[in-house]
């Protein structure tokens, strides 16, 4: 009789050791940053380790499919994004994972708008004065993003639609990069999670333009939403906390518990909203029902823009 007990109550007790995070995006992006704010958290408030692993490339596939095929002991986690597990399954002809089923999905953990700023160069100052810099300028200007796929890529590919306007697309492994170049003059925007983007803005070192929430953001009241130059314009982005198939159970309810626990925080609560945030918690049932629903309201934006890769 006890050993039953016994074999039921250690998953109880997870983490009982550092927990690796595969991080999909390199170092310094908005992702990364909400990703460690979040594991700091965790840390504090398990007493163990919650390390982030970075493995960019591909838009995010290459760190989801580490994620696919770790151990599910529950050691290893990471970030489900919405690039690769709502935009990827469109876009891609194939991919090293199905999302649907090679996962443990277990809570979302933030949303987020993304925010399209310019170098300082370009000479346009509002998103008017952008459209119609590009219309007499076709092809002339082109805008990074943090890889195929992403809703940073999307964003610009919804711009173009609805703009009608021609940019280039030039995908970078991650956001930090991209950066570099905008800020150098080699690429000239980038539709980026709003963390970074805003920061940079505010440093002076980019000049922000608008949101692609449908709303004003309440970190950036004074940016304004796409949607009031381009009606009906949205994006938002999302991260969450996953594992593998096959996690046990009890581990996905603890930590499930865990990063509910973590989210009401009012010291992360802050943290996010610095970073442009909004903490989000869902249940795993609830997690895979969006998941789903997200897949299906990218892939006519995904098709109609061309972007799919085969």
């Amino acid at each position: 009789m006890a050993t039953p007990a016994l074999v039921q109550a250690q998953p109880q007790a997870w983490p009982t050791g550092p927990i690796r995070f595969i991080g999909l995006f390199p170092p310094g992006g908005g992702t990364d940053i909400l990703s460690r704010l979040w594991c700091l958290k965790m840390s504090e408030m398990t007493g163990q380790q919650f390390i982030v692993e970075n493995r960019s490339g591909s838009g995010g596939n290459v760190g989801t499919e580490a994620i696919a095929r770790a151990a599910p002991d529950g050691n290893t986690i990471g970030l489900a994004s919405v690039a690769p597990l709502s935009i990827g399954p469109t876009l891609y002809g194939r991919l090293p994972f199905n999302p649907s089923q090679d996962f443990s999905l277990v809570s979302g953990l933030w949303q987020l708008p993304n925010l399209l700023v310019v170098n300082n160069d370009v000479p346009a100052r509002s998103v008017p004065e952008l459209i119609a810099l590009l219309k007499a300028n076709p092809g002339r200007y082109a805008y990074a993003s943090s890889g195929s796929g992403t809703t940073v890529h999307l964003s610009g590919e919804m711009f173009k639609a609805m703009a009608g306007v021609d940019m280039l697309h030039v995908p970078y492994r991650g956001a930090a990069p991209a950066h570099v170049d905008i800020q150098g003059g080699r690429v000239h925007m980038i539709f980026d999670n709003i963390p970074q983007g805003l920061a940079l803005a505010r440093e002076g070192r980019l000049r922000a333009l608008a949101v692609t929430g449908a709303t004003r953001s309440p970190q950036a009241p004074e940016i304004p939403a796409m949607a009031e130059f381009l009606p009906g314009f949205e994006i938002t982005s999302w991260g969450g906390v996953m594992g593998p198939a096959g996690m046990p159970p009890a581990i996905i309810h603890r930590l499930n518990q865990l990063t509910k626990e973590s989210l009401e925080s009012a010291d992360l609560k802050r943290r996010f909203e610095e970073n442009g945030a909004a903490t989000w918690y869902t249940t795993p049932e609830d997690f895979a029902t969006f998941r789903a629903a997200n897949e299906a309201a990218f892939a006519p934006l995904i098709r109609a823009s061309g972007a799919r890769v085969d």
